[in-house]
């Protein structure tokens, strides 16, 4: 709050008196000036002053400086969750959906077939196929998996090591009694299950002893985070 001084008498008597007096400062600056002073806020700081009142928590909310916000916590990121790119959402709520999003370990269908993928073998892996992987031969890119919402798993046209057989996929999840994530794995038709991770860009990676995932970044695509919004 402001404090303004209200003085009265003389200050050389005693009937002298200061008198302090607490203005919002949202009445004393008004909106524009708030903005631009909630601007230069933290996100936590300024997910606080939400709470002051009514008033505040319009300035606060507002999309203005909660873009900007947005901006940050997206930069360097490899994959927008869906639900922030939701067309009308307030950009409050992308950043909060973005937050609680960003820190899920658990990965869904979706995640699967909203990236293309990235693939190579392990070192662990037969020789035969490692001599087939340019990631291993030096030769060109990586090779691409692509997941799609069938269930089925495609590569690209000339793959060698993809050999053109079908492949399906599958989310394996189990849970304690009390909630927690007991086993969580995807498998690609009889292969050996893959363990799931998550990168600090919120990027995806997948692996076994024979071979690796890693989804590919892909935050700078129009529309948000890959092929699903591409789409659409």
């Amino acid at each position: 709050m402001v404090n303004q001084n209200i003085v009265s008498g003389d200050e050389d008597d005693d009937s002298y008196a200061k008198v302090w007096v607490l203005e919002d400062p949202l009445v004393v600056f008004g909106w524009d000036i708030m903005l631009m002073i909630l601007d230069h806020l933290d996100a936590r700081s300024l997910a606080l002053s939400l709470l002051v009142s009514r008033t505040w928590h319009g300035v606060a909310s507002s999309d203005a400086v909660w873009s900007k916000k947005c901006e940050e916590l997206w930069a360097g990121k490899a994959h927008l969750p869906r639900l922030s790119q939701i067309k009308g959402l307030s950009k409050l709520a992308a950043y909060s959906l973005s937050v609680m999003d960003g820190k899920r370990s658990r990965i869904l269908k979706e995640d699967l077939w909203d990236h293309s993928w990235e693939f190579h073998f392990k070192k662990s892996a037969p020789g035969y196929w490692l001599n087939l992987d340019p990631y291993w031969r030096g030769t060109g890119p990586l090779m691409r998996r692509y997941f799609h919402s069938d269930g089925s798993q495609t590569a690209d046209p000339g793959d060698k090591v993809w050999g053109g057989q079908e492949c399906c996929y599958t989310i394996v999840t189990s849970f304690l009694a009390n909630g927690t994530i007991r086993e969580h794995y995807v498998r690609i038709s009889r292969w050996p299950q893959m363990s799931i991770s998550r990168k600090q860009d919120w990027g995806w990676k997948m692996s076994n002893h024979l071979y690796s995932y890693s989804s590919i970044p892909d935050a700078d695509k129009k529309g948000g985070t890959g092929p699903w919004f591409l789409a659409y």
